[in-house]
């Protein structure tokens, strides 16, 4: 690896409680992570600020969120050796009005969100006045990266629109502070998502848009720049050596009902291939996906990852008790719910007071009786979900045992708070089979609106609350 990148990206798109949304943190709470990645090898983060949703004039909330990034990136830089990376949708800014409404901690993305025209180019300068502002506070970051969707697009937009977003923003950096390196985050792809907004109808960008893109990108020759994703066509194009590889939804998928991950080989298979300049994870909620965090970094050290260095990494979670930690998570990560609940039985009959933090308890962001709680509910919530959805596939209905599932469930989401999509495809499945127009309103959800755009814009909209809208739904049925 030419920069060597080993990689963690902190996306705070949604609100929920502390610590497992990433905007709850304190700056101590970043210090702790950061420093439990750094001795697990990792040397960079990649923090998404949602600058997008905040107003102006910007709220205190705002204010102080921005001010203790400022401090984020500096204590990584001088404290960790830790390089810091940006992320920005390319053209989105926020409804002011809607948006003051609530802090910055509250604030649902979907719901104060509005697209700017590229072509419009009194709105992009006013987009970048906004930007110019607001970046100011985080300007020592080493780099920004702006993705070309999800979210960002318009619909009918052109990747030479796209292209001159980004020049717009490489001027922006310069102002800023000379050597701000530009990042082209090539996802879904610009047109393809443009199209996504015009049409309704999603498809992944073709290889020829991704390379005139990149053509067009090095026309221009945006310096210092450098790629996240598109190694196939950057190496037909002579510029594989600016590719980092983003390994999305290796440690955690998103957005995700919180539980933690673990078993298979995917997070140690995407740490270890790394693009020329390295590889970034991504997590959703970072206190609960400790072991595919551990997978990701000794994949890209090229160090074994068996049961014995798992165990090995939860002695230094919690002192004396990695064994019984690792049979939790495999009881987690089974299927198997006799087994589960045995696991939540054991960990119960810990007493706090015996629970002695190691050296990695900044990963822990909080304490070692919480991990210990905390997988004693999700233990509980996969057992009863597992029992359901066999209670509905063995042809009965399943009545009594969805109600223990649907109490577990109340039980782990007043913990988290997390209210974003929920996608569970056997829970749906079942659910599904009991025929209950209560559940299928939330199930089937269509959003009513007259263009293909507002349809889009509708659906994001409701996944932010579908979370509690399905858990009300469940308590509804079963009343």
């Amino acid at each position: 690896m030419k920069d060597g990148i080993v990689g963690m990206y902190v996306h705070q798109h949604w609100p929920y409680h502390h610590p497992y949304a990433a905007r709850t943190w304190s700056l101590e709470d970043w210090r702790g992570y950061a420093a439990g990645l750094r001795a697990l090898g990792y040397n960079a983060l990649l923090i998404w600020p949602v600058i997008e949703t905040m107003p102006v004039p910007l709220l205190p909330s705002d204010r102080e969120n921005l001010e203790k990034l400022g401090k984020v990136i500096d204590l990584l830089h001088e404290q960790l050796d830790m390089r810091v990376y940006l992320a920005l949708c390319p053209n989105v800014v926020a409804h002011d009005e809607v948006a003051a409404r609530a802090s910055f901690a509250q604030r649902r993305f979907f719901y104060c969100d509005r697209r700017v025209d590229p072509a419009d180019r009194q709105a992009v300068a006013e987009m970048l006045r906004r930007r110019e502002e607001i970046l100011g506070y985080l300007k020592n970051a080493d780099g920004i990266t702006i993705i070309d969707s999800d979210p960002g697009g318009y619909p009918g937009s052109t990747s030479e629109e796209y292209v001159e977003l980004l020049v717009a923003h490489r001027v922006l950096f310069d102002r800023l502070r000379p050597g701000i390196e530009l990042i082209c985050w090539m996802h879904a792809g610009w047109e393809a998502y443009c199209r996504f907004y015009q049409t309704g109808n999603f498809a992944m960008g073709t290889d020829a848009e991704f390379g005139a893109v990149l053509e067009a990108l090095a026309a221009r020759n945006p310096e210092p720049w450098g790629l996240a994703n598109g190694l196939h066509c950057a190496q037909s194009l002579g510029l594989a050596e600016r590719v980092i590889l983003f390994s999305y939804g290796a440690i955690e998928g998103e957005p995700s009902f919180p539980l933690t991950n673990f078993g298979g080989e995917g997070a140690y298979r995407a740490g270890s291939q790394p693009g020329p300049r390295g590889v970034m994870g991504n997590a959703q909620t970072h206190c609960l996906q400790l072991p595919n965090t551990f997978a990701f970094a000794r994949g890209a050290q090229g160090k074994p990852v068996g049961e014995a260095d798992y165990v090995e990494f939860a002695e230094r979670l919690i002192r004396g008790r990695g064994e019984e930690l690792v049979r939790a998570w495999q009881g987690l990560g089974g299927v198997e719910p006799g087994l589960m609940l045995e696991r939540a039985a054991e960990l119960e009959g810990w007493g706090e007071g015996t629970l002695e933090a190691g050296d990695l308890s900044g990963l822990l962001l909080g304490s070692a009786p919480r991990l210990v709680k905390d997988l004693v509910l999700q233990l509980r919530f996969k057992a009863h979900l597992e029992v359901f959805c066999a209670a509905v596939a063995a042809g009965r209905p399943g009545r009594e045992e969805l109600g223990r599932f649907s109490r577990a469930a109340d039980q782990w989401q007043a913990v988290h708070g997390y209210e974003n999509r929920w996608r569970c495809p056997p829970l749906t499945e079942a659910l599904k089979q009991l025929h209950s127009p209560v559940l299928d309103q939330v199930l089937d959800f269509e959003p009513e609106a007259l263009t293909p755009f507002g349809r889009v814009q509708a659906s994001y909209l409701a996944e932010e609350t579908h979370t509690p809208r399905m858990l009300a739904a469940l308590r509804k049925y079963l009343a």
